[in-house]
């Protein structure tokens, strides 16, 4: 597919893909004329893209994290050195995020406490 049917089927824009191609974390093969092709996996690839720049993460993070995140993991999951660095990114903002959940959750028990029985 070609970079407008992209960004129609992920909801988002011609523009944003370039830009993930320009910061590496989107690799579109070539026509002869020039034009961007897309496979199908593209499309994952989009969405979780967005999702993890929506959830906190770089895109220094995500260009380590893609890799690791196109891996399966075997049943016993031993970091390789060159995985090590992904692994020390996501553990960090899985960790940030348990910690922005528990402020809003915290958040929210306090504000429905208030509210009481008006809610």
């Amino acid at each position: 597919m070609q970079i407008g049917e992209l960004a129609r089927a992920t909801g988002t824009t011609p523009r944003a893909l370039r830009y993930y191609e320009e910061q590496g974390l989107l690799r579109p093969s070539r026509t002869g004329a020039g034009y961007r092709v897309y496979d199908d996996g593209a499309v994952t690839t989009v969405g979780t893209i967005r999702h993890l720049l929506a959830s906190g993460f770089t895109v220094d993070d995500l260009r380590s994290l893609l890799a690791l995140l196109d891996q399966p993991l075997p049943e016993r999951f031993q970091p390789r050195p060159a995985c090590a660095d992904a692994l020390a990114v996501a553990v960090r903002r899985l960790d940030a995020l348990e910690e922005r959940i528990a402020d809003l959750t915290a958040l929210r028990d306090r504000l429905a406490h208030r509210l009481g029985p008006t809610r």
